[in-house]
C-alpha cells in the first residue's frame, strides 16, 4: 500500500477514534505494520496539520493519538458550546440521564439494553454538556467505560446530593 493511501486510513481511524484516541499498539494491529513505520506516518500527519491552514491538530498524548482543534479556536468553540448548552435536551439524552443518574456508575451497553436503542449520541450530548463523565472502567474483557454524573448535574437540576433524586417507584403507575 501507499503512503498517501496509508496516510489517508491513519487519519480515518485517528479521527473516528473520538475522544478514546488510538494507540500505536492499535494502529500497528490495524494496519499490520511495524511501529516505526506507524509512528513515521502519524509524524507526517502532524507535520502536515501543523504546516496547513487547518482547524485540527494531531496530538500524541499517552502512547495514543488524538484529532483536536487548535488551541487558537478555544474562544469560538466556546461560544458553540454554550450556545448549545442553553437548547433542551432531546428526548433520548433526558433518558440517559435519568439512567445513568439512577444506576451510576454504568457502561454504554448497560445503558443501551435498558433503552432498547443504540445511546452513542446522547452519552456524547451529555459529556459535551458535563452533565455525566467518566468515571472509571469495568473489569472485564474490553474494560468499558463506567459514567456517571457530574456536579453540573446536581447543579442544573436543583439537587444537593444524588441521594436528592425521587425514588424511582413514585414513576411507577399504581
Amino acid at each position: 500500500m501507499q503512503q498517501q493511501e496509508l496516510l489517508k486510513i491513519v487519519e480515518g481511524i485517528i479521527f473516528a477514534s473520538g475522544y478514546e484516541g488510538v494507540t500505536v499498539k492499535q494502529l500497528c494491529e490495524l494496519l499490520q505494520l511495524d511501529e516505526a513505520s506507524v509512528l513515521a506516518l502519524c509524524h507526517t500527519l502532524e507535520e502536515r496539520y501543523r504546516q496547513e491552514a487547518s482547524g485540527l491538530q494531531l496530538v500524541h498524548v499517552a502512547d495514543a493519538f488524538y484529532m483536536t482543534t487548535k488551541p487558537e479556536l478555544a474562544p469560538y468553540l466556546e461560544k458553540i458550546r454554550s450556545s448549545h448548552t442553553t437548547t433542551s435536551l432531546s428526548q433520548a439524552a433526558l433518558e440517559t440521564l435519568a439512567i445513568i443518574a439512577y444506576r451510576q456508575p454504568i457502561t454504554r451497553i448497560d445503558i443501551e439494553e435498558i433503552r432498547g436503542v443504540k445511546s452513542e449520541k446522547p452519552i456524547q450530548t451529555l459529556l459535551n454538556r458535563g452533565l455525566i463523565e467518566e468515571v472509571g472502567r469495568r473489569e472485564g474483557v474490553g474494560r468499558p467505560i463506567l459514567y456517571g454524573t457530574t456536579k453540573r448535574f446536581l447543579e442544573q437540576f436543583g439537587l444537593n446530593r444524588l441521594e436528592d433524586l425521587p425514588p424511582l417507584d413514585s414513576f411507577q403507575d399504581a
